[in-house]
């Protein structure tokens, strides 16, 4: 089960990918901008997660998290912004959010 959170973390990192770049083709554009309180936390500027970006990880895992699916298919890319892949991946336990098993993506 732990796995399974560190997977969707993983997701998450490719989330924090895409805020980096434009993807006007994605529906799911919104929804992962909506992760942006959690970029001080994955690139090591704040020691915790903010209590907004818990909220909007909790949201996004609710209602979206097809889009946190989506991401798996795409594959990462140099950005300019570094972000610490260990914070990335414990963000859904710091953030106390349960995330739904990666047997539920549909990805290809």
């Amino acid at each position: 089960m732990a796995f399974k959170g560190i997977e969707l973390g993983l997701a998450l990192v490719l989330v924090i990918m895409l805020l980096g770049r434009a993807t006007a083709q994605s529906s799911c554009t919104s929804t992962l901008a909506s992760l942006a309180p959690c970029l001080n936390y994955v690139t090591g500027n704040s020691s915790t997660p903010s209590s907004s970006c818990c909220s909007q990880l909790s949201i996004v895992v609710q209602s979206s998290p097809q889009c946190l699916c989506s991401l798996l298919n795409g594959g990462g890319s140099t950005l300019g912004i570094t972000i610490n892949q260990t914070l990335a991946l414990s963000l859904p336990g710091a953030c106390n959010v349960k995330t739904p098993p990666v047997s539920q993506c549909k990805c290809k």
